[in-house]
């Protein structure tokens, strides 16, 4: 049984954002593994999670709380409701943001089961007031509630069932240090290889009842950026233009024109990233520049060029981040087919 008081932040509308769209929840659901024999890549989290899970199967407990920590889109959500299969739990899901008063969170945690699981994504942005009524919650599964005002309030413990805190964020520095020890085990969600993405993508496209092979497979992963949740996305997009321009079948001819009509690379840069590059070598030489004024130049915000276009040019080595600023690196211009020029601005 699943319940949901969620509330996701915007993010940028782009295909190869890591961030869910309202849309696309169902068509994630679907696609979602069920079982850790099922999900595709991290082999050394799932050996983990499979002897944590056992062992708490046969004391007949609860498992520990647990804090998942990674970029967005690597599997967080997914793994939070296979730890729930597995477990043969019902989840409760809920975000960090959702959480606006302590009535809330008292509601919830009041009506969990034995061996329920709450999964509370992107935890880091959770309100300090509500943080402080989980404390007890997760340490002594006791929920401590103040009842009335002035000289009268007094403070009432109810005893709540015993259940585990799954938390999810992409920002783990933002975690208060209470909070963070808490958490009975962590685990980081990394990048994928190539041949997990291809075996991602092949999954989905079975499930999807979508005819391909394994050439096909192999160049939607290759510009998903590493990334589950965008190589489903680009694969439902070749999908639907080749349901409109051919006989729905997949091909890796196919698949290039869809994804070259997304203008998206086959690194999986759209035009925002090569943007970001153009500007720095267009307008500023290469680098170095700041942030604030290559947000201006840009027109785009600060915390998004630093949040969720700068890492993955990072990770690719195309861009440096140097104490007088951004540069371009060889890397970058030979990606965009330019030439380095010797006169920078370093």
């Amino acid at each position: 049984m699943i319940e949901s008081n969620f509330d996701e932040s915007c993010e940028e509308p782009r295909e190869v954002s890591g961030g869910s769209k309202d849309e696309e929840e169902i068509f994630e659901v679907n696609l979602r593994p069920r079982s850790l024999a099922e999900f595709v890549g991290q082999e050394e989290l799932k050996d983990g999670l499979d002897i944590f899970i056992n062992a708490a199967k046969k004391r007949g407990e609860p498992i520990d709380h647990t804090l998942l920590y990674g970029n967005p889109g690597l599997g967080k959500t997914t793994l939070a409701h296979i730890i729930a299969n597995e477990m043969e739990g019902n989840i409760r899901i809920t975000s960090g943001p959702a959480l606006e008063r302590v009535g809330d969170l008292a509601a919830i945690l009041s009506n969990l089961q034995k061996g329920d699981i709450l999964f509370i994504d992107e935890i880091h942005r959770m309100n300090r007031a509500i943080e402080e009524v989980l404390y007890p919650a997760m340490e002594d599964f006791a929920l401590d509630l103040v009842v009335g005002k002035g000289p009268s309030a007094r403070t009432l413990r109810l005893g709540l069932e015993k259940f585990t805190i799954i938390g999810a964020t992409t920002r783990p520095s933002l975690l208060s240090s209470p909070l963070r020890d808490r958490f009975g085990s962590t685990y980081r969600l990394n990048f994928y290889n190539n041949d997990e993405m291809g075996s991602i993508v092949s999954r989905s496209a079975g499930i999807l009842g979508v005819k391909t092979d394994d050439t096909t497979c192999q160049t939607i992963a290759e510009r998903s950026r590493k990334t589950p949740r965008i190589a489903n996305r680009l694969l439902k997009r070749v999908r639907d233009y080749s349901q409109v321009k051919h006989d729905g079948d997949l091909t890796s001819e196919i698949a290039n024109a869809a994804l070259d009509m997304l203008a998206i690379d086959p690194l999986g840069l759209d035009a925002v990233d090569r943007g970001i590059l153009e500007v720095i070598i267009d307008k500023f030489h290469g680098g170095p520049v700041g942030l604030t004024t290559l947000a201006a130049a840009t027109q785009e915000e600060t915390a998004s060029l630093e949040e969720i276009y700068e890492p993955f040019l990072l990770q690719l080595g195309f861009i440096e981040r140097t104490p007088r600023g951004r540069i371009v690196t060889d890397k970058g211009y030979e990606h965009l087919g330019l030439e380095k020029p010797t006169d920078t601005l370093l």
